[in-house]
């Protein structure tokens, strides 16, 4: 259960890097010398200090320190530093939204409704916003004071192995346990914690019928019910929460690792304990872990190997290890012909050696045995445009768009396509998938288009965030220093665009080669 429950930490750690990757910051002028608050009822009047440019490790440090207090169990610092951090941010929605999400994580729900307050464009944040509040959100509005001190409580349960203490304490809090769903849910949580099944499953769902729609509360009734040795309950919670209208990938990546990590834990067999053990690392992004337990796996059966072999061709061709890859994806092959995964690995192989004919084979046939999935149907259009199929791409996509509302390349495609309604169905796109990058670089070059360099620079932004060595990134900040008379620095670009990628026309065409 640790495993799972403590994954948080490391990947909020992560999410540090998005505040020394290309934005711009101020805060007080010493941040981390803010004194502990002594009432919880304080964090809501904070005096900021006079504010001063951040270097990026500033900015790297205060978001850390503040995060390392919340596991410390120094919540009402950690809840300042955090809030200071936000008011301190140079307007960004990109920065906001991950920042929001992150609190309502931490139980710190007011904080994420400063966050999303800032937010400036909704048709960009929606999506996440909305999901956010589905996954998360109490039904119970708490006040600053019962948010830090429920926070508390949560910090003692996961980080300091007081779950038994906590629980107590709360429970004699029956004010609170009476009117908020998320008490009653962190009592469900330390109850599990403390090894009590009977208390976890009755606080969970007094939380569940206060508020039916959260689906973090479905969750932890789901590992509740792998305490309690009932794998029928949990994977028809995890069923539920696959039905539930949830549109934005990061939040549907963690269902589909929920789901794995369930599959893992009630597995009787070895191979498919560690199967789905490295598949819930495949969806948590942590292709090293996945590969080692892929390593440690051993199949007999040939369906096992084919579905071993092709999740480890998957991991190897992330990890960039291509020869690897391509044995794996062969392997698979040869004992089933129609293994998806294998056949999107070799489409995705001959994709990147540009040998597009090829991969547009592996596509379509890995289309052909999945249709309900996007993936192959993505790959095949893409590769159709490619190749100047433009009535395939065309196709698919349409076809895509009337039987569901979350393939951000659709969304993308229709934009590329449709001049009148492309600025919607851009920011549609990116609402979906926040980290979809081609998407950010299209509003850059509407905005650069514009002549609106203020906007166009913060999608840029966004874009070398989350792929700072896209060779489309360097191409569009090289249009967008062109655009502004800046002839130096866009050939700078254009060449670094080239750099990374010698065969990419427009760039060429900018440099006159």
């Amino acid at each position: 259960m640790r495993e799972l429950l403590c994954t948080a930490a490391a990947l909020l750690l992560t999410y540090a890097r998005v505040f020394a990757s290309g934005f711009d910051f101020i805060k007080p002028a010493n941040p981390l010398d803010t004194p502990p608050l002594q009432k919880a009822d304080e964090i809501v009047n904070i005096n900021f200090p006079q504010k001063a440019t951040l270097t990026k490790n500033d900015v790297h440090n205060h978001y850390a320190v503040a995060l390392e207090r919340f596991i410390q169990c120094n919540v009402r610092s950690s809840y300042a530093d955090f809030r200071v951090l936000i008011e301190s941010i140079v307007p960004n929605d990109y920065a906001y939204m991950l920042i929001a999400n992150k609190m309502a994580d931490l139980g710190f729900f007011n904080l994420a409704d400063l966050a999303s307050s800032k937010i400036t464009d909704e048709d960009i944040s929606y999506t996440m916003t909305d999901d956010m509040k589905r996954y998360y959100y109490p039904a119970y509005k708490l006040n600053p004071k019962d948010e830090v001190y429920l926070a508390e409580m949560l910090s003692n349960i996961i980080y300091n192995a007081q779950s038994l203490e906590a629980t107590n304490e709360l429970l004699k809090n029956t004010d609170l346990l009476t009117k908020s769903d998320y008490a009653n849910y962190i009592v469900a949580l330390g109850s599990m914690k403390a090894n009590n099944i009977a208390n976890a499953k009755k606080y969970i769902d007094i939380a569940i019928n206060k508020n039916p729609q959260n689906l973090n509360y479905k969750k932890l009734k789901a590992e509740i019910a792998i305490q309690d040795d009932k794998k029928g309950t949990a994977i028809k919670l995890v069923t539920e929460m696959k039905n539930a209208p949830v549109l934005n990938e990061f939040y549907k990546n963690k269902i589909y690792s929920l789901e794995q990590y369930i599959l893992y834990k009630t597995a009787k067999q070895d191979f498919d304990k560690k199967y789905h053990l490295a598949y819930y690392y495949y969806y948590e992004n942590e292709p090293n872990k996945a590969m080692r337990t892929l390593q440690t796996t051993i199949a007999t059966k040939k369906k096992n190997i084919a579905e071993l072999a092709a999740l480890t061709s998957r991991v190897y061709f992330d990890l960039k290890e291509y020869e690897k890859a391509e044995s794996q994806a062969d392997k698979t092959l040869n004992i089933n012909g129609k293994n998806t995964m294998a056949l999107l690995v070799m489409g995705d192989l001959a994709s990147k050696d540009k040998d597009y004919k090829k991969a547009f084979k592996y596509y379509e046939k890995a289309y052909s045995n999945d249709k309900r999935g996007t993936t192959p149907a993505v790959r095949l259009a893409e590769t159709a445009r490619t190749l100047d199929k433009l009535n395939i791409t065309k196709e698919i996509y349409t076809k895509i768009l009337k039987s569901r509302s979350d393939c951000p390349q659709a969304y993308f495609n229709v934009a590329m396509n449709d001049q009148l309604r492309k600025n919607e169905y851009l920011k549609k796109a990116v609402s979906l998938d926040t980290n979809f990058t081609d998407g950010w670089l299209e509003l850059s070059k509407m905005m650069i288009d514009k002549q609106n360099f203020a906007t166009a620079k913060k999608y840029l932004a966004i874009a070398k965030y989350i792929d700072e060595n896209n060779f489309k990134y360097y191409y569009y900040q090289g249009l967008f220093c062109k655009a502004q008379g800046f002839s130096q620095d866009a050939i700078f670009n254009f060449k670094k665009s080239l750099a990374l990628n010698p065969d990419f026309t427009p760039a060429k065409e900018e440099l006159s080669i």
